[in-house]
């Protein structure tokens, strides 16, 4: 790597030096002929700083041993032969002539050394040098040194984490030396860290116990793994002994593990909070159309889960429309899918209200026996029209991937868009019951049905809109749970349980009553999953649940107004 930045840098001096040359004219014209004369010696240092000496290539026509330190050599040296001789070594062209190696090329052969070609090849055969795992994992590594002296930040990032992994301290000249110039922060601790572990093996005990301290901001379990191995003991018994024999390196081990233990713990409990953010967010959006049509009609709508179905199964066509069409926009069909899956749900919730519930209000019992039977048609309507089988959808390239932190705990970015998308559609649904002339409407029939009526407000049409905009809501949910679960005639039906704990819950027509129990539930189910399993979690997040209404019927938020009263 050295090698081959002198070059270039020398390189681009030598090219100013002509061109500075060229433009003087006059008087100055011998000073041009020594300027060219200096040109020619930095021409000449550049051909013999491309040589390779004969020992750095000696390694391979030894065992895979030597080959290997001869690999980790060239990945130090740096520089173009040596990009040439490790191409050759992976492409199965460099091979050994007595203790000579060369390049086989298709114009012939040449000297892998000094790149001269050879014109009298001996009678004795070319010896292919033989690449075998090891060796395959040493081009690697020499690949990733030649990357720490490009100009991408993230390539240098990952190559100073590929050698720290690799932990040779034949690299360790490298690192000392990437490390002067380097001025990326990221890359700098990443070089710090690699060179630690190296220094981890040293023969000198200040220089364990400072790497020792260095590993000490590592965020990988494989490091801490490292420190816990120095404070073990080898041997049984009275025999046993210290496998790191300095007790101020065992100190410093234990100090450095103790601080990775607690970042390893808070990134755990940040991924634990993460997950249960995306879980509540889901259950958001179920139980966010729950609480607008329940607060406003009083019906128990035992198919809102199917409404979730539908829009993830208008997700599911919005992507086949695309892979079929616009090919080139895949990566931008979810974000079609959204108002289809909002107008699909929508509709079907219109259909709902207008043919079936409008007939029963005020009775209750026959309204839930009615939704559950149009929670079997839409599931049946489902397994025909798509079959049984679950489906599952491909996020797009955008959403795919995730946020690493410590310990290897990822947060995926489809979850991480789920729970800003869970965000702003309730941001939305905040705006309209608070900004908008329908809202004011919903809010005054869920406060007292009749006296709305009696002041002009069309309580049926406001019963069917916000049907629809509860339905439609759902279908949100459903969109945004194709991207985390598979699509299924089934999938609603985990989901309306869920849902309609949050209302309870928070409180019957109360959104920030849903927002809070939607969120705490999330949290507080997967905190318990990672304490006692699912099903206990189950059991004693609706434990609580019985035991919070028992004390507090109304909910989180109670419904303020005189209907709250009857």
């Amino acid at each position: 790597m050295g090698g081959h930045m002198m070059n270039r840098k020398s390189r681009s001096f030598l090219r100013a030096i002509l061109s500075f040359a060229w433009r003087e004219k006059g008087r100055r014209a011998a000073w041009r002929m020594r300027l060219a004369a200096m040109a020619c010696l930095a021409c000449m240092s550049l051909s013999a700083q491309a040589v390779l000496g004969p020992g750095v290539l000696a390694g391979f026509a030894g065992d895979f041993s030597s080959r290997i330190a001869a690999i980790e050599a060239l990945g130090v040296e740096g520089g173009e032969t040596a990009r040439r001789v490790l191409d050759a070594l992976e492409a199965g062209r460099l091979g050994v002539i007595g203790e000579r190696v060369v390049i086989v090329g298709e114009e012939g052969v040449c000297d892998a050394a000094s790149g001269e070609a050879l014109p009298d090849v001996p009678e004795t055969p070319v010896e292919t040098v033989t690449v075998n795992n090891r060796v395959r994992r040493a081009l690697a590594n020499a690949r990733a040194a030649f990357a720490l002296g490009g100009e991408d930040a993230a390539a240098r990032l990952a190559a100073a984490h590929t050698l720290g992994e690799a932990a040779s301290p034949a690299w360790l000249p490298l690192f000392e030396r990437a490390l002067a110039g380097e001025k990326d922060e990221a890359v700098r601790g990443a070089l710090v860290l690699a060179a630690a572990r190296v220094n981890l093996s040293s023969a000198d005990p200040a220089v364990r116990r400072q790497a020792a301290q260095d590993l000490g901001v590592s965020p990988d379990a494989a490091v801490r793994n490292l420190l816990a191995g120095l404070l073990a003991k080898s041997g049984e018994g009275t025999a046993a002994a210290w496998v790191e024999p300095d007790a101020g390196v065992r100190e410093a081990a234990a100090a450095s593990l103790r601080a990775i233990d607690r970042r390893i713990a808070l990134a755990e409990t940040a991924g634990t909070v993460f997950t249960g953010l995306s879980l509540g967010s889901i259950l958001l959006l179920a139980a966010l159309g729950l609480a607008i049509t329940y607060g406003v009609m009083g019906v128990i709508n035992m198919a809102h889960g199917e409404l979730l179905m539908i829009g993830a199964y208008a997700t599911f066509v919005v992507q086949g429309v695309f892979r079929q069409y616009f090919p080139e926009w895949i990566d931008a069909y979810i974000i079609a899918a959204i108002p289809v899956a909002f107008l699909a749900a929508a509709l079907t919730g219109v259909a709902m209200e207008r043919l079936v519930l409008r007939h029963l209000y005020g009775r209750p019992l026959e309204s839930l026996l009615a939704t559950w039977g149009l929670s079997l048609v839409l599931i049946q309507a489902a397994r025909v029209t798509f079959g049984p089988q679950n489906l599952e959808l491909a996020n797009p390239g955008w959403m795919s991937g995730g946020l690493g932190l410590a310990a290897g705990v990822v947060l995926p970015f489809n979850r991480i868009v789920i729970v800003f998308f869970a965000a702003l559609v309730l941001l939305l649904i905040w705006l309209t019951m608070q900004k908008t002339r329908l809202g004011m409407f919903v809010r005054a029939v869920t406060q007292n049905r009749a006296m709305a009526g009696c002041v002009g407000v069309p309580t049926a049409r406001v019963d069917t809109l916000a049907f629809a905009i509860g339905a439609g809501v759902a279908g949100l949910g459903g969109a945004a749970l194709s991207q985390i679960a598979n699509v299924g005639p089934a999938m609603g039906q985990g989901y309306i349980v869920d849902a309609f704990m949050v209302v309870v819950l928070g409180g019957v027509g109360q959104l920030a009553g849903a927002v809070w129990a939607a969120l705490g539930l999330g949290i507080v189910s997967k905190f318990l999953e990672g304490l006692a399993g699912a099903v206990i979690a189950k059991i004693l997040v609706l434990l609580f649940i019985i035991i919070f209404i028992q004390k507090r019927p109304q909910g989180i938020f109670a419904l303020k107004g005189r209907f709250a009263d009857d």
